[in-house]
């Protein structure tokens, strides 16, 4: 399991499919209201709030998408309350104990914006930039922690993104850091058009 704060109110975890095998989650199980994925959100919630301080004090909004071999991504959403709406700072319970009533497991619905993808080496990341061509993205390049750290932004159809990172997994791995956190202190390769620039000034 692995935890990225992405905004103020939202965190993106990523499930392997070994871990849900481990927990006795089978891939279609996920989908439904089961003690056992229940089990799991709150074990994440708990991770999420151990590693980036993540606490969920209020309603929210909990929403998944799956990668074809690699496991499932969940997108954790604080949902601020409206005002005149009924509720204070401790009234809260009984919207975070009803979200799996309500929606009998995590919801497939969510979308990516952005994903940030590690590469140890120069080969690699060239390989997997010549497969990326074809799709309408946005890239930048980071040096940082000993790896090259390529950014995708994008409008793209969730079967897009499944397969951006079924390709890019063949070359590199999910990267642990924010776009925020490249910005602040990774070292600058491409600031935009990166798969452009690397192509140009690496061909094959």
């Amino acid at each position: 399991m692995r935890v990225e704060r992405i905004a103020r109110d939202k965190v993106r975890i990523f499930i392997s499919y070994d871990d849900l095998e481990e927990r006795g989650i089978d891939r279609d199980e996920i989908w439904h209201n089961g003690k056992k994925v229940q089990d799991l959100f709150w074990d994440m919630m708990e991770t999420a709030y151990m590693e980036v301080g993540f606490d969920i004090a209020g309603p929210i909004s909990v929403e998944a998408f799956t990668m074809p071999t690699e496991g499932v991504v969940v997108i954790v959403t604080r949902i601020p309350s409206m005002p005149g709406a009924g509720h204070d700072d401790g009234d809260y319970g009984d919207e975070e104990e009803t979200y799996f009533e309500r929606d009998h497991g995590f919801s497939p619905r969510s979308t990516p914006t952005h994903m940030v993808m590690a590469f140890r080496d120069l080969d690699n990341l060239l390989d997997a930039c010549k497969t990326l061509r074809q799709y309408p993205i946005h890239t930048s390049l980071y040096h940082h922690e000993g790896a090259y750290q390529l950014v995708i932004h994008g409008d793209l159809r969730p079967d897009q993104w499944e397969e951006v990172f079924s390709i890019l997994v063949e070359y590199g791995e999910m990267s642990r850091v924010t776009p925020w956190v490249l910005g602040e202190y990774g070292k600058v390769i491409f600031a935009d058009h990166a798969v452009e620039q690397l192509l140009r000034n690496f061909p094959t």
